[in-house]
């Protein structure tokens, strides 16, 4: 399952994200860092990323190719997008031009900061994502890519839901993640998708980072600092401003004594899209685990403009007690690539 229509797929499909993934960050051939590299990377970008489709539709395919030894692909999906120095050398006006700016709490070498192509693999069974990123790393680093960061992750077992429901699930500090998100296909095309120009229509702008987290230090405080630390509850991600779990968050809720529910360092004060003054973004996160001392969170979201998560994430630096626990290791922002088939290769509207 690579593409649907317009769209590909591991955005907003599977609704409930598949509890496997492995992103991977390239490098590509010619890129010519840090000069604008002109119209001939275009074209030769153009034709590896035309090749690199092809690869994931037989990925997908009924039986899943050799690279898969037999496995059903099952639910695999497989989600391209191209770095800010891509997109800039065919237009830099275009949405994905811009590269992400530096924030604070971040830990992380330059081959861990950006990059040309990210690459998504999810799937249900670990050893169809491990095997399916496995052959195409193989093959992009033939052709000459350059691997700079790769990272696997999982999410818990989602519970029983109608169809189309999205539930959020817990991380690894105990917590429901996601909540905050569109839900409705209005509000995904409000927030998520991109209408035009008609070279990026049917793309989104991804935003990926590795976050260590302290976890145990976390942990180590009583759940009460937890949840304000928070602003919702742990046992069922309610805000504490009241109501039930997806009820909004009333940022003006105040207790008898006059101070806020929601305290104001709390993220979810933070992170909301009423102080920001940005939109919704589309979460699709993992935890990881590296090592006892390396564990977190694979922030994966997507968003109309990359202004929705910038402004959110400058908001958070400028105060938020959750942050205290996290550390950003890796980062970067890609536009994932309008959807392809065998007619319509990827990356044609924009690099053709």
């Amino acid at each position: 399952m690579a593409t649907l229509g317009s769209r590909q797929a591991g955005v907003d499909r599977p609704v409930q994200p598949q509890q496997h993934v492995a992103l991977s960050v390239y490098d590509l051939p010619g890129a010519g860092h840090p000069t604008t590299p002109g119209g001939d990377f275009v074209r030769r970008s153009g034709r590896l990323l035309a090749e690199l489709g092809t690869h994931v539709l037989t990925l997908g395919a009924q039986g899943g190719g050799a690279a898969l030894g037999g496995l059903p692909p099952g639910d695999l999906t497989v989600t391209v997008g191209v770095g800010p120095h891509v997109v800039a050398a065919v237009d830099r006006d275009l949405p994905g031009a811009r590269e992400l700016p530096a924030f604070a709490r971040e830990d992380m070498p330059d081959s861990a900061r950006g990059g040309d192509l990210m690459v998504q693999v999810c799937a249900s069974d670990p050893q169809v994502v491990t095997l399916a990123d496995g052959a195409l790393r193989a093959w992009l680093q033939e052709h000459a890519a350059v691997a700079r960061w790769t990272q696997h992750g999982f999410r818990p077992p989602a519970p029983p839901t109608q169809p189309g429901q999205r539930v959020p699930v817990r991380n690894l500090l105990g917590f429901l993640d996601g909540i905050a998100v569109p839900r409705t296909g209005r509000e995904l095309d409000q927030e998520v998708w991109l209408p035009a120009p008609a070279r990026v229509r049917g793309g989104t702008v991804a935003v990926v980072r590795r976050l260590r987290l302290d976890v145990a230090r976390f942990l180590a405080q009583d759940l009460a600092q937890q949840e304000r630390a928070i602003g919702r509850r742990r046992e069922d991600g309610a805000p504490l401003s009241g109501g039930a779990p997806d009820a909004p968050v009333d940022l003006g809720a105040k207790s008898a004594q006059g101070r806020y529910l929601v305290p104001a360092m709390a993220h979810a004060r933070r992170a909301h899209p009423g102080g920001t003054g940005s939109g919704l973004m589309l979460r699709r996160g993992y935890s990881y685990a590296n090592g006892p001392d390396d564990r977190g969170l694979l922030f994966i979201c997507f968003q109309r403009e990359l202004r929705t998560f910038v402004a959110t994430q400058q908001r958070l630096d400028d105060g938020d007690e959750l942050s205290s626990f996290a550390t950003a290791t890796a980062t970067g922002t890609f536009l994932v690539l309008p959807g392809f088939s065998a007619e319509r290769p990827l990356g044609a509207s924009l690099l053709s």
